[in-house]
């Protein structure tokens, strides 16, 4: 997928270092994480750095709603129960993450559990209801922004 440049080149290969020295914040984000530039700050408190995913959406590479594509460092941290079925759906731009807001690692794989589980049963409600629950959540929870 395509993503825009918030971080110094080569920072992904800091991921396992930052992970261990700084552990992850509510939302599941490094503490401290000095691998951001500064204009890369600015990016993402604006959201310009979401702006290349509309490209992979109209591409076809992702859905509207759906688990979001992570690193393979991130992705390794979730249960071997997770990941094999995290691997079976295609990712998407509005993660289940928005709507429900969770806070440690074991509280987001649970918000994409049930979220897997629901869109199993029935794919377009579900996608219809966590749709609309994350616009509303971006748009008028202030509450949301210390999870960005």
């Amino acid at each position: 997928v395509y993503k825009m440049r918030t971080m110094h080149p080569y920072a992904e290969y800091l991921q396992d270092y930052v992970y261990h020295k700084h552990d992850l914040q509510d939302g599941g984000k490094f503490n401290n994480d000095f691998r951001i530039s500064s204009a890369g700050r600015i990016i993402r408190a604006l959201w310009i750095d979401e702006l290349p995913m509309l490209l992979n959406w109209i591409r076809g590479d992702l859905k509207l709603v759906g688990v979001r594509p992570i690193s393979e460092h991130y992705f390794s941290l979730y249960s071997q129960v997770h990941q094999e079925l995290r691997i079976k759906y295609k990712p998407g731009l509005v993660p289940p993450f928005y709507a429900d807001l969770p806070k440690s690692l074991e509280e987001i794989e649970a918000s994409e559990k049930k979220y897997l589980n629901a869109y199993d049963k029935h794919p377009f409600l579900t996608n219809w209801k966590y749709f609309w629950k994350a616009w509303f959540k971006i748009l008028f929870f202030k509450k949301f922004k210390d999870y960005k």
